[in-house]
């Protein structure tokens, strides 16, 4: 890690209901309530913890600019940033370490996305361009060319084989991973793009339009249109879809997240709480939790199925542009206008999360050693 790059460690160590945190300037001792556990009705399926206190393992900084994009590995193992400094940062999310520093983009990097098999990274900039790179060696793989505006999001397919990006050049383009060629330009009834994507089972891309605040459903084996969603009073910034498929997320700024059946176009809850614009929506693999991050400083974790708020997260100075959930719903990462990268663990307990009385009541910060 380079002179420039700093973070905050703390190393947890866990005996009954006692956290203590191992950190630079000694320990900070941690006291919580007793984990919530969900016990399945069936013997065959692992119980499951409700996720109701995070607790920041990890404060990373590094960016010498704002950090508008996370992304988390499939193997949960690292952790990807994109920035209006024009670089990509790769992690080590268990020690904070920072990896590699990827170098090429001449603009900020808006989007950043890992492949399914987690060798390959991409990226999209202000500078009109989608850049695939080899994690293992930090070489630029590709570089795709033909948006004549900034490209605002990526998505890539289930099976890796196609990336989506969506651009405020009023397209959305399809890319061959493998050769980094233009597949199609989708482009009916096109709206400036803010977000892009995939259906679970690769059939159906979702785009989020910034002028009309409406959402496309695109069939990609005909090229059409199949549905648009409206609801939202303001332009939509993100949008995710349920790992099961059934339900799209959408965050917006009119200060709230939709959740829809996508299928009949039904909205099934308005989550609100947010006091600012919502930027970011990701949903975790189980499908049952969302989290969200606003110009409000904070990240909001929702339950899916009640549409209820379960923890409120803070300890941003400045908007928290991007979010992401580990594959075991257990890590949160968040990035913000204030140069920093919060990872944030699941902490076993009741009420808000929060860096203690710094980010407010997850738990009690007792004593500094």
């Amino acid at each position: 890690m380079g002179t420039a790059s700093y973070f905050i460690q703390m190393r947890t160590v866990i005996t009954g209901t006692a956290i203590a945190l191992l950190g630079f300037g000694g320990v900070w001792y941690w006291q919580s309530s007793p984990a919530v556990i969900s016990m399945s009705s069936s013997p065959h399926e692992t119980p499951k913890v409700i996720l109701k206190n995070f607790s920041v393992a990890f404060t990373l900084g590094g960016h010498s600019d704002s950090v508008l994009a996370v992304a988390i590995s499939p193997d949960g193992k690292m952790l990807a940033t994109g920035s209006s400094d024009k670089t990509i940062k790769l992690w080590n999310i268990a020690t904070g370490k920072e990896l590699r520093t990827l170098v090429g983009h001449s603009d900020w990097v808006n989007s950043v996305v890992f492949s399914p098999d987690g060798k390959t990274l991409a990226t999209g900039s202000n500078d009109k361009t989608i850049k695939l790179w080899n994690i293992a060696t930090g070489e630029e793989l590709h570089t795709l060319q033909g948006h004549l505006a900034s490209v605002q999001s990526i998505a890539l397919s289930p099976d890796g084989i196609t990336l989506a990006s969506g651009s405020w050049d009023q397209t959305i383009r399809l890319w061959n991973v493998a050769t980094g060629e233009q597949i199609r330009i989708l482009k009916e009834d096109c709206d400036v793009i803010n977000s892009v994507a995939f259906s679970p089972n690769g059939k159906t891309l979702a785009s989020a339009n910034y002028f009309d605040n409406s959402i496309n459903l695109w069939d990609l084996a005909t090229r059409k249109q199949i549905r648009t969603l409206r609801g939202h009073s303001n332009p939509i910034n993100s949008i995710a879809f349920s790992p099961d498929g059934q339900t799209l997320a959408s965050g917006s700024w009119d200060k709230t997240i939709k959740l829809w059946n996508w299928v009949t176009g039904e909205e099934i809850h308005t989550l609100a709480g947010h006091t600012n614009r919502v930027e970011s929506v990701a949903i975790s693999q189980d499908g049952k939790t969302l989290a969200s991050s606003s110009w409000d400083k904070t990240i909001k974790v929702w339950d899916i199925t009640t549409g209820a708020e379960i923890s409120n997260l803070t300890g941003h100075t400045d908007r928290v542009w991007s979010v992401a959930i580990s594959p075991d719903g257990k890590t949160l990462t968040s990035g913000s206008f204030d140069q920093t990268i919060k990872i944030w663990l699941l902490s076993p307990g009741r009420g808000g999360g929060g860096e203690g009385r710094r980010g407010g009541g997850g738990g009690k910060e007792l004593k500094s050693y």
